[in-house]
């Protein structure tokens, strides 16, 4: 090939790796690596990320999972900042950033087909109302199950872990910039106009009847935890509930069959209730329990199938009157 016919190649394709940008309205995505998707066989696993910094072991672990294939993270708005982290950390075919942020751009077939050859998933921080307004229902909801179905692994942090449960806190109702949803409010009134939940996402297997909130620590949200999933049995639907609370910094690896380990630096908390709650009403503050918590810390493990016999070690709390009464350390 003639210099300049290698300098015109090249030049195309590091354009192509650097930013593949489309209207805003539709969606954005970004591309590092190979430009060509490949064939891989990916291993289902679910990294569960409680915010704050990122921790390397969480998307190595996802990596490892993705069989060296092409990694997708996406989100709603932002930027591409996770390609050259991720591409940094891993030996991957290529890392992809794929910005969906209507939901009219659900339905084009460029975004699911990304989703469809991606061989690891990674749904970034952000706004979980969001990914439910211009997800739920829609193109993107069918692919990102069926991704669940053929064993693609898949990992969240912060926003992006609250739509891996089943049941999902949507934020449907916080102001845009404002304040988030506290434990002191939802505590108060179960029914406040902020708590809003919403139905699964991603259908995944292992966490089926299980909600999950995020931050734990540094943003105090035990209370409202316990308050959702309060409402989750208060609906009559259901006779168990279970909640997974993890902190910032931290991560729950979690395998299909069950086995979760956490890593990073704070712990995760698994709650188990399967009494309906006494008060849980509008206007007035809840009274629930007994409530069985147990927390884990980096190196820890657990397995989700056996929840009764792994987590019988734990503690019990409960809430009156708003307050919640346990023999570990209070989080509201």
């Amino acid at each position: 090939m003639r210099l300049g016919a290698l300098l015109l190649f090249a030049a195309s394709l590091a354009c192509f790796a650097q930013t593949t940008p489309f209207a805003p309205k539709r969606y954005q995505y970004f591309r590092v690596g190979a430009p060509a998707d490949v064939h891989v066989h990916s291993r289902a696993g679910y990294a569960l990320m409680g915010g704050g910094t990122d921790q390397d072991v969480a998307f190595q672990w996802l990596c490892d999972r993705a069989d060296g294939g092409d990694f997708l993270v996406i989100r709603a708005s932002g930027t591409d900042a996770y390609n050259p982290y991720i591409q940094g950390l891993c030996h991957l075919n290529s890392v992809a950033t794929l910005i969906i942020p209507t939901h009219q751009a659900s339905y084009d077939s460029f975004v699911t087909k990304a989703i469809t050859h991606a061989a690891a998933i990674f749904i970034s921080g952000g706004d979980q109302s969001n990914y439910i307004r211009f997800w739920a229902r829609t193109p993107v909801e069918f692919a990102l199950r069926s991704a669940v179905r053929r064993g693609i692994p898949i990992g969240g942090t912060s926003a992006g872990l609250a739509v891996l449960g089943q049941y999902i806190y949507s934020a449907a109702n916080d102001a845009p910039g404002g304040p988030d949803l506290t434990s002191a409010v939802a505590l108060a009134d179960p029914f406040a106009h902020q708590v809003v939940l919403a139905p699964d996402l991603l259908g995944i297997p292992i966490l089926r009847g299980i909600i999950t909130d995020t931050h734990f620590d540094t943003r105090h949200r035990e209370g409202r935890l316990l308050v959702f999933m309060a409402r989750v049995l208060d609906s009559g639907k259901v006779n168990r509930i279970r909640g997974i609370g993890i902190d910032e910094k931290t991560a729950v690896l979690l395998d299909p069959n069950g086995h979760a380990q956490v890593v990073g630096h704070g712990e995760a908390l698994f709650y188990e209730a399967v009494k309906k709650p006494e008060v849980c009403q509008s206007g007035e503050p809840l009274t629930f329990g007994p409530i069985s918590v147990y927390a884990l810390r980096s190196g820890e493990s657990v397995n989700l199938q056996r929840w009764e016999q792994d987590l019988s070690r734990g503690s019990k709390l409960s809430i009156l009157d708003g307050k919640v009464r346990n023999d570990v350390k209070a989080r509201n």
